[in-house]
């Protein structure tokens, strides 16, 4: 075993702490990386604060928890049976580090969909040890190879690359999936973590973007990331020139919201996929609206590795990066704070540098 230091809540009221902990043996096929970023996603909060009790996790948030599944890093040690990494590589690590990988959904590369239970980055039980696992607010992970990607930015962006491991692969597969390309009119609704990368990797593929705010103030800032339109949803008349007009429509809100305000939006055949997990469920949409254009609501969540593995490399294509602002791994209190009052353009990453200063 090798010794890992961290951050842990020890419950769903308390703060972080310094936090002292074994990562586990290095098995055939596994991979221990140095971590230097990690991304702070809402997941990592409704974690921690145990807001995802029967929702996401069936026995609540287990204790001490160490979030986080935005990493960035660089091998430090490779099993035996490790083909396609070495040491030194730059990788990344997003939400999961595990699946059965032999079931329907895993053979097609869809391994958070496994049938036999996906081992999430942190709170899932080791599908060999049952061990709780453990994730990147730390300083090292062990991962099987076969769910550590290759990195291939540039040193010099490699914390605006570890939001992608999650929010960015969470907004690429319903475009891919949707089958997002030039002609396509797309709807991004919130303009934050995911959305931010939603408007950016939409308008890589060549699609119209819209993007839809309940905040004016965001106007500019949304322009500025490549949409066509932006969209003020409370203004009814703004709202009513988009009618029948979208073929997609990628849903980013985690609060309980009026879904026909946007399905009303779906042209012929048009999909709203809902990415975000709200504690309490949205009202219950109009089945007349979704008649009538066979229209539909749809669910994603994240996205295979082979699929992040496309979309980190369409990304280091393009240049596609997350807008951040990097903080101390002594500031994810302030950081959870902000981030409840949306303060952030667009997401926290930690420099895990900062840990080496934790008393």
């Amino acid at each position: 075993m090798s010794k890992a230091r961290g951050y842990a809540v020890y419950s769903s009221k308390s703060g972080f702490e310094l936090f002292t902990f074994d990562r586990r043996e290095l098995r055939d096929n596994d991979v221990r990386i140095e971590i230097l970023y990690c991304g702070v996603c809402h997941s990592d909060l409704h974690t921690a604060r145990d807001h995802w009790d029967g929702l996401i996790y069936p026995d609540g948030t287990l204790y001490p928890n160490v979030p986080g599944h935005e990493i960035i890093g660089k091998v430090a040690e490779v099993g035996s049976s490790v083909s396609r990494f070495k040491l030194g590589d730059l990788v990344g690590v997003g939400c999961m580090v595990d699946s059965c990988q032999h079931c329907k959904a895993c053979g097609s590369g869809l391994e958070q969909y496994c049938e036999n239970v996906t081992t999430w980055t942190y709170n899932s039980p080791d599908r060999v040890t049952g061990d709780i696992t453990r994730g990147g607010y730390s300083d090292s992970i062990v991962v099987r190879e076969e769910f550590v990607l290759n990195i291939r930015h540039e040193t010099k962006d490699l914390a605006a690359v570890a939001p992608l491991l999650c929010a960015g692969v969470t907004m690429w597969s319903p475009l891919k999936h949707w089958g997002v390309g030039p002609g396509s009119k797309v709807g991004i609704v919130g303009i934050g973590g995911l959305g931010h990368m939603g408007i950016k990797l939409a308008y890589a593929l060549g699609a119209r973007v819209v993007a839809f705010t309940t905040s004016e103030s965001k106007r500019e800032a949304a322009l500025s990331l490549g949409v066509d339109e932006v969209v003020n949803s409370r203004d009814a008349g703004q709202m009513a020139a988009h009618a029948g007009t979208l073929d997609l429509i990628i849903n980013t809100v985690a609060v309980p919201h009026d879904l026909d305000a946007y399905t009303s939006l779906l042209g012929l055949n048009g999909t709203m996929a809902l990415v975000g997990n709200p504690e309490d469920p949205h009202p219950s949409p109009s089945v007349a609206t979704l008649l009538g254009g066979r229209r539909s609501i749809a669910g994603s969540l994240i996205g295979g590795i082979a699929e992040t593995q496309r979309m980190l490399n369409f990304c280091a294509t393009h240049g596609i990066l997350a807008d951040i602002e990097t903080i101390r791994m002594q500031d994810i209190e302030t950081a959870f704070e902000r981030m409840l009052k949306s303060d952030v353009k667009y997401r926290f990453v930690i420099d895990m540098a900062s840990l080496k200063e934790a008393a």
